[in-house]
Parts: structure tokens; sequence; C-alpha cells
């Protein structure tokens, strides 16, 4: 396990109940958050949700396949690890699944100690985990309209003032742009962003968005996006109504 403040999150993701039971168990019982999903879509809600460390994902799956999810999280930018499992063994399909952006091919039948060990393993070779709100270990910086986002030193400018922005929102915006383009629901975003869950009544979150939504104010152009039923999403174009969009065509809920 690795040294942080949370158990690690995993989401196996397998049509056969018993084999997520089998996995699921064992890696609660070694300490780890055990997320379920029957197939890709189910998966998608719970990344909308939660913070997630690892992906356990079978190959066969009902409707897209496993290589096929896979190949999609890693266009939308997704870099959460993932470990495909296959009854397929040859050389070919392992290359295949590698080449999908998948960082481990486990053959079934699975050993649960064997998958316990890969799993450790790709979690000490992912980078050390941020402080929310804490600096950026890399120093990426997010352009969009006339903002700057320094997320290593922490700053913010228009043009060439710095603006004034609290650690809190510093943390929510740094979510929203490291997931561009991606709804993400308020609990998502405040555990991601806090380190901690949302009470039932919990509406801090919303105000700070709020207090964002005018910091980044451009104009007419709105960069964080309400996802109606959803959450927020940030979007760099600034377009209005792409929340409402997102939520009336269903895209919210789906890949």
């Amino acid at each position: 396990m690795t040294g942080h403040h949370r158990p690690d999150a995993i989401a196996v993701v397998d049509d056969d109940p018993r084999l997520r039971q089998l996995i699921g168990g064992y890696l609660s019982q070694e300490g780890y958050e055990v997320f379920e999903a029957e197939n890709g879509r189910s998966l998608a809600s719970i990344l909308l949700r939660r913070a997630i460390d690892l992906i356990v994902l079978d190959v066969l799956l009902p409707g897209e396949d496993g290589l096929s999810v896979c190949r999609r999280l890693r266009a939308m930018g997704v870099r959460t690890p993932i470990i495909i499992l296959s009854a397929k063994g040859e050389d070919a399909d392992k290359i295949a699944g590698l080449t999908m952006g998948a960082d481990d091919y486990v053959c079934k039948p699975v050993n649960p100690r064997e998958l316990r060990a890969r799993i450790q393993a790709i979690l000490r070779r992912s980078s050390p985990r941020e402080e929310p709100g804490g600096p950026s270990i890399a120093n990426e910086i997010v352009r969009f309209g006339p903002f700057e986002f320094n997320l290593g030193t922490r700053t913010l400018r228009k043009g060439d003032r710095i603006l004034g922005i609290t650690t809190v929102q510093i943390a929510i915006l740094k979510v929203l742009v490291r997931h561009t383009g991606q709804p993400l629901s308020r609990e998502k975003i405040a555990q991601v962003a806090r380190g901690r869950e949302l009470g039932a009544y919990d509406r801090s979150l919303d105000v700070q968005v709020s207090r964002l939504r005018r910091l980044l104010e451009d104009g007419a152009f709105s960069y964080i996006q309400t996802v109606w039923g959803v959450g927020y999403m940030f979007d760099p174009s600034g377009r209005e109504g792409v929340g409402r969009h997102l939520q009336a065509s269903g895209e919210a809920a789906s890949w």
C-alpha cells in the first residue's frame, strides 16, 4: 500500500459476479477500497463520482469490450493505471492490450495474490500523490483565454496580473483542469480537491465554484460549466450551454 491518508481505491470490472467477489473480497481484506462494475458503463459511473487509483479491467465485457474501454479512457486523458484481465495469453493479445494503454496484462485464471503483487508494483511506480490544494509535483501550466494557471507555483494570472485565489479554490480548479472536458460529480471534486467526502447538506463546494466563476470572468465566457444532475466540468473554450447539452444528450452519464 502507498503511504497516504486514505486506502488505495481499486475498480474491478468484470461481468462475472463470482470473479468480482473473489478479487474484490481479497483486495478488501488486504486493505484496499474496492468498487465493482460489470461493464464499461458502470465503470464510467464510478469514475464520475470517485477518485480511483487503479482499474482491473476484464477484456470480455458485454457491450464495449475491455480493450476498447481502455483505449477510450486513454483518449479522454484518464491516466489511472489499468491492469487487463484476459483468458487469452498469447503474446499478440498481450501486446494488443499494452498498446491500447494498459499498464499490465494478467491471464486468467487469476491468482489473487499475484494480482495484488502486480497492483502494489504499479502503485509504487505511480507518481507520488500530492496533498489536496498543494503544489503540483510537475510544473504544469494550463492556459485558457486570458488566464494562466500554474499548478506548480499555485498562481493564477490574467494577462500580467496575479489574481488572489484561495487554497481551496486552487484545489478545485486543479481537479477541474486536470479533467478537462470530463463531467465530474460534486462528490468526486470534493474527494480529490479536499481529501474528504461531502456531507449530505454540504453546499460549500458550490459556494467555492461560484466564487471561482466570478474570478474567471471573461465577458460572456464561462470556463466552469454546470452539468445538470452530475456536477461541474472545465471547458477551456468557455462555450455557453455545454453542460446543459451534455445532460440533455446523456453524454454525462456515459462515455
